[in-house]
């Protein structure tokens, strides 16, 4: 198949970082060896983006215990595995950090002896519709220790999940490394009366005659098998063509069951909950405002607001104030449905933002929508293959950095970009190359226009069962937000954490969050593009 397996060896470093999820990680940084994934190997890469590439490889080369195969039941118990808050005290103040000690179980009440277990941890009081997410630290021998900061006053209730076993993780890996082809993708080709279909990917097994689609520009690369009988010249459309079936053995199935241990609660053996009191009106304001970079978490919701720590939010809850934030502006929306959830906020809140019916596909795009009166211009366009659309017209397959480079910038002009979701499931050099291509992009956009407000949208938790787990876990995800904001640490770019925001809220996660989670990821936007006056 030619796909690459991640070795790591020869360290020479440790280096420590918490990724998305709040999930401290230890890990040896190195030069990796692993075999050429589809001409990936002939990259030319500067020293420093080859430095960069094996650190983030290396760093998110997660340490699962090689303990050979491990039957059902030695495998991690949420409803047997529990939780305890270790510095409780009648009160808490404001800001203080609270830990719980996690200890993980089998299904025989046996403890673990190793870790690897992916957590997410959170905070929240009901009442007062708040949560914060958790930093979690792995001991790697069956013990995790949660770290919150408390920052709001009142009741305020842990709850910690397993959403996978440390032995599913296994199998999520194996996946990643052999099977990055489990999505796989088709395109029509047509001439006159005739038609075929055939299949296409980052990356084809064997030596059947290529149909080669890599862009010029970005060297992405992307191919089809050749039609029989027409030429590579009449490609038509772009389409998911499916999943495949039969990933797992038996015994490898049993570590993802709903209800069981994916995405399952793990309870407390004593009080599950804390009060935490005010603290002085002076010191809550240096609290919340005075976080260098770097903040965990970067923020929390009370009354089902977000709340960053970095900056004051404003609330766009009229129409009438997005109206007036982007007035004489153009707004340039890029990546996958997460961010085309935007466009559909703002066209369905804003009335006098019409949508322009340019004929696409329905939930593909590109979409437009224009406000005359004051001169806004609203455009969506998907990103470039990978992409598990229904139907794309090849002609309308961009890549994000090429848009990017035909865009003047300035004052006026506005773009945000999320592209996670479909690269889920390839290896993650395939992730590193397609942000380091937007990321250049950005930069001499930046350059040449240094006003233009650039945002990225992060990845976001969402609904697992056992098929999407082998698809769109969660700790795939987490992968790749981790990625993303480490590549894009620095360049000059405002982030929107729907990470965070999804995980501290109240709702199920979902793929598409609800609709109050994504009005507060544009009021976060909207935020950085109209900030308050100071």
């Amino acid at each position: 198949m030619g796909f690459f397996k991640m070795k790591i060896g020869n360290f020479c470093c440790l280096s420590t970082f918490i990724d998305s999820s709040g999930q401290f990680i230890s890990s040896q940084v190195t030069g990796i060896s692993r075999n050429p994934y589809c001409g990936y190997d002939q990259q030319t890469l500067s020293s420093q983006e080859r430095m960069e590439e094996d650190s983030l490889l290396a760093a998110l080369h997660r340490q699962v215990p090689d303990v050979g195969p491990v039957p059902f039941v030695k495998s991690t118990d949420p409803s047997s595995s529990y939780f305890v808050i270790l510095n409780s005290v009648a009160f808490f103040q404001v800001g203080s950090q609270l830990e719980v000690l996690v200890h993980v179980q089998d299904f025989q009440r046996k403890p673990k002896k190793y870790g690897g277990d992916y957590l997410q941890a959170r905070i929240h009081s009901p009442k007062l519709q708040a949560g914060a997410v958790g930093r979690v630290v792995d001991f790697q021998n069956g013990f995790y220790k949660v770290f919150f900061t408390l920052l709001w006053p009142g009741k305020v209730k842990v709850s910690i999940f397993l959403v996978h076993p440390s032995e599913g993780i296994r199998v999520l890996q194996r996946l990643q490394e052999d099977k990055p082809d489990r999505v796989y993708f088709k395109s029509l080709f047509r001439s006159g009366r005739i038609s075929e279909t055939t299949e296409c990917n980052v990356c084809l097994p064997g030596n059947l005659p290529l149909c080669n689609f890599t862009d010029l520009y970005t060297g992405e690369p992307w191919f089809c098998f050749k039609p029989k009988k027409l030429p590579c010249s009449s490609r038509i459309t772009h389409f998911k063509g499916g999943y495949l079936k039969g990933l797992l053995t038996a015994a490898e199935s049993a570590f993802f069951q709903s209800g069981v241990n994916i995405k399952m609660p793990i309870n407390s053996s004593g009080p599950d909950w804390v009060t935490v009191i005010p603290r002085r009106i002076k010191e809550t304001n240096n609290l919340e405002l005075s976080q260098g970079s770097g903040t965990f978490p970067s923020g929390y919701y009370y009354k089902d607001q977000w709340r960053p720590r970095k900056f004051k939010m404003r609330q766009f809850n009229d129409p009438d104030n997005i109206t007036e934030c982007l007035q004489r502006k153009v707004v340039h929306l890029f990546g996958d449905s997460t961010i085309r959830q935007w466009f559909e906020y703002l066209t369905t809140f804003v009335p006098d933002l019409v949508e322009f019916n340019l004929g696409s596909p329905k939930n593909v795009g590109p979409f437009l929508a224009v406000d005359q009166k004051h001169n806004i211009l609203l455009k969506y366009r998907c990103h470039g293959p990978p992409i598990r659309f229904t139907t794309v017209f090849s002609s309308e397959l961009h890549y994000v950095a090429n848009e990017l480079n035909g865009i003047v910038g300035g004052k006026n002009t506005v773009v945000a970009i999320a592209v996670w979701s479909h690269f889920s499931t390839f290896p993650l050099e395939v992730y590193i190359r397609r942000l380091r291509n937007i990321r250049r992009a950005v930069v001499r956009l930046l350059d040449r226009s240094p006003k233009t407000v650039v945002v990225i949208r992060t990845a976001n938790a969402q609904e697992l069962g056992p098929e999407v787990s082998l698809f769109n876990s969660d700790w795939y995800n987490f992968q790749l937000d981790t990625i993303l904001r480490r590549m894009f640490s620095g360049v000059g770019v405002y982030l929107v954490d729907a990470w965070e925001m999804t995980l501290a809220h109240y709702l199920p996660h979902k793929l598409h969050p609800d609709e109050v989670i994504v009005k507060n990821q544009l009021d976060m936007f909207l935020s950085f593009v109209c900030p308050l006056e100071t």
